[in-house]
């Protein structure tokens, strides 16, 4: 019994080693793929908190230069200016309120 030879030949040690390995380097590189980090620009908190800012900032000296404008041709000064610096900054926050109750996509 013996003597009779087996079904198969054994897998030399450096087959299975690299093999092994093989299997090490596909794993290591989708467990890379998967950990990578998604986002390559801003994020979307970031952009809508740019478009508030922009929104807040844009309402107040919108709202403050064409006051002074009409200030300076109507003569009216200080009552432009601030009549337009309150309507500038209740249109920035009418815009910011808009965009925060729309749902995210």
């Amino acid at each position: 019994m013996s003597e009779d030879k087996p079904a198969r030949e054994p897998i030399g040690e450096d087959a299975r080693i690299d093999a092994l390995e093989g299997r090490l380097k596909a794993v290591r590189e989708r467990e890379e793929q998967r950990n990578a980090p998604r986002m390559k620009g801003a994020g979307e908190s970031e952009k809508l908190g740019n478009r508030v800012l922009s929104y807040l900032l844009g309402g107040i000296l919108g709202g403050a230069l064409i006051g002074w404008v009409i200030d300076r041709f109507a003569d009216t000064s200080p009552w432009g200016l601030l009549v337009m610096l309150f309507l500038g900054i209740v249109v920035g926050f009418r815009n910011i309120i808009r965009i925060s109750s729309r749902r995210p996509e």
